[in-house]
């Protein structure tokens, strides 16, 4: 239980991070909003990303794994989709942007704080 909140802090400051840097991502709400839009986000990558991925399988293959960064994308787009009244996306290639500086930023974070795994 503990990794799991560690994990939804990494990726709370991760989408923080991004918000303040990029003006084509905003989060409406404060704190709320900031943790309301990373437990979707989180939860969207855990569940519905792996069976994306699986299933454009040949894609991300034929493109040596770029293609990953759009489904990246599409999962923040949908995360949009599911709370449009804390995240506001001005398009796809703000998404795009987003997607990689949250990838980035998840992961030197996650140096950073170890989640005890």
């Amino acid at each position: 239980m503990k990794s799991l909140l560690i994990r939804w802090g990494v990726i709370a400051l991760a989408v923080w991070f991004t918000s303040l840097i990029l003006p084509g991502m905003t989060i409406e709400g404060g704190l709320v909003g900031i943790l309301l839009v990373s437990l979707v986000f989180g939860l969207i990558n855990a569940i519905i990303k792996p069976i994306v991925t699986l299933l454009t399988c040949p894609l991300v293959i034929l493109t040596l794994g770029l293609f990953t960064l759009v489904i990246n994308t599409l999962m923040l787009l949908l995360t949009e989709l599911f709370l449009d009244q804390y995240l506001k996306i001005d398009g796809f290639l703000w998404a795009f942007i987003a997607a990689i500086l949250i990838s980035i930023a998840t992961v030197v974070i996650g140096f950073i704080i170890p989640d005890g795994d």
